[in-house]
């Protein structure tokens, strides 16, 4: 997806980020790079300039759990960087695989589908939607249009993402960012780096963002919609590892009680929508 060198590129990238003020280094005069300079981590993380120079270039690829902590602090990572830090430098790059989509329990399809006013999707690391019930069809059924739904396509690409996100810079990120925090383990997987090389060629917002090596999975937000058919929503997701199926998360949305997003969904409207809608198809593809 990155090259051969996914771990110096995310400390490159974090670098970069990093002012040195947040470091605690007093700047006298104009510097010529953004961030900090390779000096400057190395010192302050209590390693050599030339070991710190062949970490970024590749040339280094077994530092140990102590060099990585001291990075993670000097960079300023927080607890799920530091995370993807440690797992980018234990996964080797291997030869790309083919996955596929996975498939989802039948007993999870059924538990979705029985909740009425509850928008649910199911979606794996790449982003891809495997299953979603009625009403969460219904509330993203633009992306639905696709044959092959994937949440951070849809932002990116399908121009109905701008109105549907009235707030599109912060779902951009978000989406990007769990796709980041996903990727760290997927680095042989062909679709993924498909996934990104599509996205890196067609759309420059991405492959700005992409560059940053933002990490943030998805868990808890509330986020603005604006559907097509009953208008704005507020709804909150809460996003929960599915136990025996790697990688799979249910995002299940609701709102806040008495609010005028909940009054739409109780009385069901985007349930009205999602009447007229075929019931959704169950891709049952191989596990990847």
């Amino acid at each position: 997806m990155d090259g051969s060198n996914p771990l110096g590129e995310f400390l490159r990238a974090r670098r970069e980020t990093t002012s040195p003020a947040e470091a605690g280094i007093v700047s006298s005069g104009r510097r010529r790079t953004p961030g900090l300079r390779r000096e400057e981590v190395a010192q302050l993380s209590g390693v050599s300039a030339d070991y710190y120079a062949r970490l970024e270039q590749g040339r280094e690829q077994h530092p140990s759990e102590q060099m990585l902590n001291a990075l993670a602090r000097t960079l300023g990572l927080d607890a799920e960087e530091a995370a993807h830090l440690h797992l980018l430098a234990r996964s080797g790059r291997k030869p790309a695989r083919r996955g596929t989509r996975e498939t989802v329990r039948p007993s999870l399809l059924r538990l979705m589908d029985g909740w009425l006013h509850t928008p649910a999707l199911i979606v794996d690391r790449r982003m891809d939607v495997l299953a979603a019930n009625r009403l969460g069809r219904a509330l993203f059924a633009k992306l639905f249009e696709a044959d092959e739904p994937n949440l951070v396509r849809f932002v990116f690409l399908d121009s109905a993402a701008r109105s549907f996100y009235p707030h599109w810079d912060r779902v951009a990120q978000s989406s990007l960012g769990a796709l980041r925090a996903a990727a760290a383990d997927m680095l042989d997987d062909a679709r993924l780096t498909e996934l990104v090389g599509e996205l890196s060629l067609k759309s420059p917002e991405f492959r700005r963002l992409w560059a940053r090596h933002d990490v943030r999975g998805k868990t808890h937000e509330a986020k603005l919609f604006h559907h097509h058919d009953v208008g704005e929503l507020t709804l909150t997701y809460d996003s929960l590892t599915v136990a025996g199926a790697t990688g799979q998360q249910l995002v299940v949305y609701q709102a806040e009680p008495g609010s005028r997003s909940a009054q739409a969904l109780a009385l069901a409207l985007l349930g009205t929508v999602a009447a007229d809608l075929p019931a959704p198809g169950r891709r049952t593809r191989a596990a990847s």
